[in-house]
């Protein structure tokens, strides 16, 4: 057996080699373990995210005195969000999207681009700046109304921003003089900016003036296939909000300047929503209220239900056109006799922006913001002791956590923060993580010292705490899903 002394000196210099390494990870960006096999897996983590680093101010100069500029915040989503530092206000309807925000947003694109090409959707990119001779062929030009951003260019053409694009993508299609019935169903979709003139901004990202959103237009051989491309396109979104934790009604819905015979609406139902849902308690029927006569109560599906008023926020809308655009633009395709034939169209949308704004708006309480697991912008923080605290040396237990995660857990690269801002009080930052929503907060205190080391775990979305060993927690995030 080494002498007493022998053996304290072997721990003090072990304990100096670890507080040199993390020293070294901290400043060179390296992650993992000390070890060979982690040091040689270290390149493939990422360095720490650090809370300080994040470009997420709160503190941003207040122009929502200025009504011309914000108007009143109106709802809950939009002060959250401004709240916290994740949108800021340009201009009536318009609005800076901070970092954070464009995280969420990526991961719900992301997840819409898997339910879309899950259906057979090709992603592109048309223009934004729409030619007024396309909106003038389909008599949309004067239909639209002061809806239209309406703009000229130096040589006194007349453009658009647009707010949808039935006309520029039936136009693409046109071009292509070789369109098989074999190619279709053609289902092309882009995910960008549109543009809408409203009259009266407001709340926040719900109703903007320029803002995100997915539209896809579908091509058919006839009728009953393009029937059947609207239902799995309603199929779609039907899982889209499933796997976002969302409860959504497919309502009856008014084609309005779109056109086409069918429409539904997909709708969040929440009291700030703008519109009226008449749902039936007893079968699946739901429909606008604009589609029904006003004094309607009985439904038409079933005998035995009765109609009950609710409101909602519509995040998805999807329409069959039929030949309302083909015929007009000469969208055609090469049929079974090799004759041409006009397609059969359909144009389904969902509102990115918005649907962020809405779960947040069902899904939160007045004081913190909780997303739907898959899109949340980050999945754990990770919160150190205060400096100068009696449990302070767990900060290294805390980093050492960051990078086990990140080697242990492929799936949360990228995904977990270390609030690093050790000069506030742990029940401050635990305010903050609260606030922004994070969906597990572990704090790293007195029971990561004791011989049994313990992590608090606070599950943001069902409110639960739980204390875990590291083995634990690295077990619980395992089943996180991310996208």
């Amino acid at each position: 057996m080494e002498p007493p002394v022998r053996q304290i000196w072997k721990r003090g210099f072990h304990n100096l080699h670890r507080c040199f390494i993390l020293h070294k990870r901290c400043h060179s960006g390296q992650t993992g373990h000390a070890d060979i096999a982690a040091s040689n897996h270290s390149r493939h983590v990422k360095p720490t995210l650090l809370v300080s680093r994040l470009y997420q101010p709160s503190n941003l100069r207040d122009v929502g005195q200025d009504s011309r500029l914000q108007g009143e915040m109106t709802c809950k989503s939009q002060m959250l969000m401004q709240q916290a530092g994740l949108i800021h206000p340009s201009n009536p309807g318009c609005y800076y999207y901070l970092p954070v925000t464009v995280r969420s947003m990526e991961k719900l694109v992301r997840v819409i681009d898997q339910e879309m090409q899950g259906i057979g959707g090709q992603k592109l990119d048309m223009p934004s700046l729409c030619s007024a001779d396309l909106w003038k062929t389909s008599e949309r030009w004067d239909l639209m109304g002061k809806e239209l951003f309406r703009l000229k260019d130096r040589h006194n053409a007349d453009y658009c921003l647009g707010p949808t694009h039935e006309e520029a993508v039936t136009t693409l299609v046109a071009h292509q003089t070789t369109l098989s019935y074999r190619q279709l169903p053609l289902l092309l979709y882009q995910v960008t900016r549109k543009f809408r003139d409203e009259p009266k901004p407001r709340f926040g990202l719900l109703r903007g003036r320029e803002f995100y959103m997915k539209d896809m237009y579908s091509f058919d051989m006839s009728e009953e296939a393009a029937h059947r491309t609207y239902e799995s396109v309603c199929q779609a979104y039907t899982r889209l909000f499933a796997r976002l934790g969302l409860r959504c009604v497919q309502v009856q819905a008014d084609t309005g300047n779109i056109g086409g015979t069918l429409s539904h609406e997909f709708q969040l139902p929440a009291d700030i929503g703008e519109d009226r849902l008449l749902v039936c308690g007893t079968c699946s029927f739901a429909a606008n209220v604009e589609t029904l006569s006003p004094d309607k109560t009985d439904c038409p599906q079933c005998s035995a239900g009765t109609l009950v008023e609710s409101k909602g926020i519509e995040v998805g809308h999807t329409f069959y056109l039929g030949r309302k655009y083909s015929n007009i633009f000469k969208a055609i395709f090469s049929n079974h006799q090799n004759k041409p034939t006009v397609a059969e169209m359909g144009c389904y949308g969902l509102g990115v922006t918005r649907i962020l704004a809405a779960a947040i708006e069902v899904m939160s309480t007045e004081e913190a913001i909780r997303w739907p697991g898959l899109i949340a912008p980050y999945q754990v923080c990770v919160l150190p002791p205060k400096k100068g605290s009696k449990v302070e040396e767990a900060a290294v237990l805390a980093e050492d956590l960051v990078h086990t995660l990140g080697q242990f857990l492929p799936h949360l690269r990228g995904e977990v923060v270390l609030d690093d801002r050790t000069q506030m009080t742990i029940g401050k930052r635990l305010r903050d993580a609260g606030r922004l929503g994070y969906p597990y907060v572990v704090v790293v205190g007195q029971a990561a010292l004791e011989e049994m080391p313990k992590f608090e775990v606070i599950c943001q979305q069902t409110g639960e705490t739980v204390f875990l060993s590291k083995d634990g927690l690295i077990d619980l995030l395992r089943t996180v899903e991310t996208v």
